[in-house]
């Protein structure tokens, strides 16, 4: 079994990747294989509505200058899905957004591949504004058939500058716990996926 993380965050090494290698963490701990994937740096555009992806039914966008074909490939791979952003004006990142967007719209085209797999967000706050973006990337998760885990609390830490949501023990409490109602679920659903 296989869960594939996404970091949305600008940064590479801030708040969102403390999160994400929280839960990793756990998942391997529990003998889950994982990966992380930096989006800082490569930055993806947002779906184009061109619907070439339900034409073509070949797994792949028809934006092709970008690495998005590449996390597709590793999203469709794996059993498992962790999506970390910080949350930004109440919301998800646009580069969040943006493979949201286009990993929907390639799923359901090629026979809603994302159904059953398990699937989870994290987010990095500053203050408020992180049920709003759970939401947001729970609504990927919900519409593909995905299964959500849950955990003791909201999965979000408070930090601002870059190490701070090490002080927030309830919020990586939350994703120790997150990490290991995911392996849970993983190994539970492993025969029916």
């Amino acid at each position: 079994m296989k869960v594939v993380a996404f970091n949305g965050s600008g940064r590479k090494n801030g708040n969102t990747l403390i999160l994400l290698q929280t839960v990793l963490k756990e998942l391997e701990h529990e003998g889950i294989e994982t990966e992380l994937i930096q989006m800082a740096g490569a930055p993806i555009q947002g779906c184009a509505s061109c619907y070439k992806c339900m034409d073509r039914k070949n797994m792949q966008c028809a934006i092709d200058d970008d690495p998005f074909n590449e996390y597709f490939a590793k999203i469709s791979a794996s059993d498992g899905l962790l999506l970390g952003s910080p949350v930004y004006f109440s919301d998800i990142t646009a580069g969040m957004k943006a493979l949201i967007e286009r990993t929907g719209f390639v799923a359901r085209a090629n026979g809603n591949l994302l159904r059953r797999k398990i699937g989870a967000g994290v987010l990095a706050v500053r203050r408020a504004g992180s049920n709003h973006a759970l939401s947001s990337l729970n609504y990927l998760f919900l519409i593909s058939e995905m299964i959500i885990p849950g955990s003791n609390y909201w999965n979000m830490a408070i930090g601002r500058k870059p190490g701070e949501v090490c002080d927030d023990a309830e919020g990586l409490q939350t994703m120790k716990i997150l990490g290991v109602n995911m392996a849970w679920l993983l190994k539970a659903t492993a025969q029916s996926r």
